[in-house]
This record gives structure tokens, sequence and C-alpha cells, in this order.
């Protein structure tokens, strides 16, 4: 193994630990108002943007399981939704739960590389706007993921008719899904900078 293959894992695994930290710690959730915004979605784009869709998407995946696993062990009421392994749980919970997370950081890398492409105004924007897609990539999949396997069982998880279903979810998106685009925009803005001036040296 090379020098920099060896640093590459060095700093993927760098992304994963991130990722864990935010996972058990109050930091993957940052109250604003009423409503909490997740962070943990922040260091699968960091990586998409700055290693690569593949490392993006290992990332992703160490996302997913993560949520599989503490929704699995640690549960709530909502845990079906992400777990297959919990009460009303089935296939769909396992795709909702890792698919939408390992996308991330596909998204956000195609996005990037992408931008930076371009030779004009979007390559010096490449990095918030990537941020953004990668993050409503998530937002949007999980939340399409709920309408399409577990419609009826989320209506009654919130004691609504099916019927109001899309409602909801589509409040959630813009809401929840609105502040977790902008928070990863912002804060991959700040951090990329550095990290790639770090990496590439």
């Amino acid at each position: 193994m090379n020098n920099k293959k060896l640093y590459r894992m060095v700093v993927v695994s760098f992304f994963v630990a991130i990722e864990l930290v935010l996972m058990v710690t109050p930091l993957g959730y940052v109250p604003i108002g009423v409503v909490r915004a997740t962070t943990l979605h922040i260091p699968v784009i960091l990586a998409g943007i700055i290693l690569g869709s593949k490392a993006g998407a290992l990332v992703g995946l160490v996302f997913g399981l993560s949520s599989l696993l503490t929704n699995t062990f640690t549960p709530s009421p909502a845990s079906f939704l992400f777990s297959p392994f919990y009460n009303g749980g089935n296939i769909g919970s396992l795709i909702i739960s890792i698919l939408p997370r390992i996308l991330i950081g596909v998204s956000s890398a195609y996005v990037y590389n992408y931008l930076k492409s371009r030779k004009n105004i979007l390559s010096k924007t490449a990095v918030p706007i990537s941020a953004l897609v990668g993050s409503f990539t998530n937002t949007i999949l999980v939340l399409l993921g709920i309408y399409v396997f577990f419609k009826d069982a989320y209506a009654a998880y919130k004691g609504v008719t099916a019927s109001a279903v899309v409602g909801i979810l589509l409040g959630q998106l813009s809401v929840n899904g609105v502040l977790e685009a902008l928070l990863a925009a912002v804060l991959c803005s700040m951090t990329s900078r550095v990290l790639l001036k770090i990496i590439k040296k």
C-alpha cells in the first residue's frame, strides 16, 4: 500500500470518526427554534466533496448503519421506519435507513465535480450548492420512502388519516429539510476550504 492510499484511508477514517461522534453526542442535533436539525449528514457531504463519490458513499453507509443500529437497540415509537428488526418494520425500513444516506455522498460528489468544472460563477458556489443537494437528497428520499413503504403505518403512528400523510411529510420537508440543508451549506462552506488545503498538502 502506497502512502497516498494510506493517507486517503486515514482521512476517510477521520470522517467516519466524526460521524460516530455526532451520532452519540448532542452535537448530532442542533436545536433551531422549536425543531432540531441534524448534522449527521455533514461529514458525508464533506467526504463526497473532498474525497469523491466512493468515500462519500462509504461514510454515508456508516451513517445509515448507525441509524439502523440506533433504531434497533435503542428504539423509539418511530423506529419501525428505520429498522426491519423493530415491530412493524420491514425491508423498506432497511432501504430508508441506508440508501438515502449513501446517496448523500454520491450526489454531493457529482454535483461538486460538475460545478467545479464550470468556468463561471457556479464554480465558486460549488460547495454550498453541493451541500444543499446532498442534504435534500437525504431528506426527500427518506420522506419518499416513508410514503411508499409506510403510508398507513405512519398515519396510524401520527394519529391521522392516510390522506393527511402527504401534508405532514411536506411540512417536514419545508421545515426540517430546509433548516438541515441551510445548516449543511453554511458548515460545509466554513470547513471545506481548510480541509481541502490540508488534504491537498
